[in-house]
């Protein structure tokens, strides 16, 4: 592995970084800038999406503000290809659903093909995993649960 290796490892983790941030934060501006024009993406068994636009679209309506996400990932493993690479990824991931009372939890593993575009810069190809676990916990059933900060709270 040469010193050109460490520095495109380094690109591709802030660009999933990157890609979590902009989700996590709503910020769809930047999320759309993540991906490559043909971009696809597959969440699973139940979500598959072709474009940027149909993923940024979806995400932007289905994770509002009664949607409080926390994306962790960690463990990369990278394979470099010139301007191509692939990533492997583990996820830790929670959800607090504030209209529906319901905190989801779960693991997955990240799947990625990335792109270096003509003007240098690495973008997603396609992502998407494969859920290892997920549990859901009623607010009812933690009767301590209180959130105290809620950016996107209305009140």
């Amino acid at each position: 592995m040469d010193v050109n290796d460490l520095v495109t490892y380094r690109e591709l983790e802030e660009l999933k970084y990157r890609y979590f941030r902009a989700l996590d934060h709503k910020d769809w501006d930047l999320f759309a800038t993540i991906f490559t024009a043909d971009a696809t993406a597959v969440y699973g068994t139940r979500l598959a999406f072709t474009g940027p636009g149909d993923i940024v679209s979806y995400m932007q309506e289905n994770l509002g503000p009664t949607m409080i996400t926390l994306h962790q990932v960690h463990h990369p493993e990278f394979t470099l290809d010139g301007d191509n690479a692939t990533g492997t990824w583990s996820l830790m991931d929670r959800v607090i659903m504030t209209e529906y009372r319901f905190v989801l939890e779960g693991m997955s593993t990240y799947h990625d093909r990335y792109q270096r575009g003509e003007d240098g810069v690495w973008r997603i190809a396609h992502t998407g995993y494969e859920r290892v676990y997920e549990t859901m916990t009623s607010f009812d059933d933690m009767p301590s649960f209180k959130l105290t900060a809620n950016k996107w709270a209305t009140e």
